[in-house]
């Protein structure tokens, strides 16, 4: 073999490896954007799900309408868990909070027995709260229904802005890699325009020509899979050792869906961007192919 055929072999090897492994690396940005990503919104359906509702009751509510409005409570489509909090435990609570025996000093409990509702992540929001306290005004014994109103209306106002700035980062990073990626599998494909005008000069057709190059674009997106899965287990790794504070998504469906978007996210971009780069090359005239 002279220095040139290895010269140009090497060349080829070099430009397939940097192709991989720039697949490798956008599917690993993509892939841990995915997991912050869903992390993040975990997070945001947490902090949906711990908004608590309180529904005071009258003084002189009969305990036959603070059953109904515990069954009420209990079937809701709104309401994740109910708990009932008599007024002993409510003063209790709030001396400790206190630190001082208030009961004592006022002569009697002013707190009502109550109950606390924690809502469903999806019914958090400020129109299910005000839907419901609209609604629970109407059932018998029920005297006041108490929320941080402020708090709920931020929390469905930052999370609503939170939720499109993440998905509008995850998108752009997309476009802009895709675009980068395209680039870099042209020029592997480029590398070897000399073959494929050869083959095409002695009569080759454009499905025996494509077909090696589909072969090795198939292969080259399950390599760049398993790089960027290695190389999103280190980053989960060091993120949960690094930060235990922080509850990222731990879940095996949502890991086993990351993963597997990544393996054929490598193939589908490697073999779309091979396939179109290929098929230019095929269209050019001999006598052009060396000034592309």
């Amino acid at each position: 073999m002279t220095d040139s055929n290895k010269r140009i072999k090497r060349k080829v090897r070099n430009a397939y490896l940097i192709s991989t492994v720039s697949v490798a690396l956008v599917l690993f940005l993509l892939g841990g954007v995915g997991y912050l990503i869903m992390s993040a919104l975990g997070a945001t359906e947490r902090i949906k799900g711990n908004v608590t509702v309180y529904l005071m009751l009258k003084n002189d509510s009969i305990p036959e309408a603070q059953q109904a409005i515990q069954q009420k409570l209990t079937l809701h489509p709104s309401v994740n868990a109910v708990k009932y909090i008599s007024k002993d435990e409510a003063a209790k609570e709030f001396q400790a909070y206190l630190g001082d025996n208030f009961v004592e000093f006022l002569e009697e409990n002013p707190l009502p027995n109550a109950y606390e509702i924690t809502l469903k992540a999806e019914a958090s929001d400020k129109d299910h709260v005000a839907a419901l306290e609209k609604e629970a005004l109407t059932w018998e014994g029920v005297d006041e229904v108490v929320y941080q109103r402020n708090v709920v209306e931020q929390i469905t106002s930052n999370i609503n802005k939170f939720n499109l700035v993440l998905l509008l980062f995850g998108a752009t990073l997309l476009f802009i890699s895709l675009i980068l990626l395209n680039n870099t599998i042209r020029v592997t494909i480029f590398s070897k325009r000399y073959v494929i005008n050869t083959m095409k000069l002695v009569g080759a057709t454009r499905w025996f020509i494509m077909k090696p190059f589909l072969g090795s674009s198939i292969l080259q997106g399950m390599y760049a899979g398993l790089i960027s899965w290695a190389m999103l287990l280190l980053m989960i790794m060091g993120l949960n050792e690094g930060l235990p504070e922080v509850n990222f998504i731990s879940d095996q469906r949502y890991l086993i869906a990351i993963f597997a978007a990544q393996m054929i996210g490598g193939i589908l971009i490697s073999l779309i961007f091979t396939t179109f780069a290929v098929r230019k090359f095929l269209r050019m005239r001999a006598g052009s192919i060396h000034i592309y």
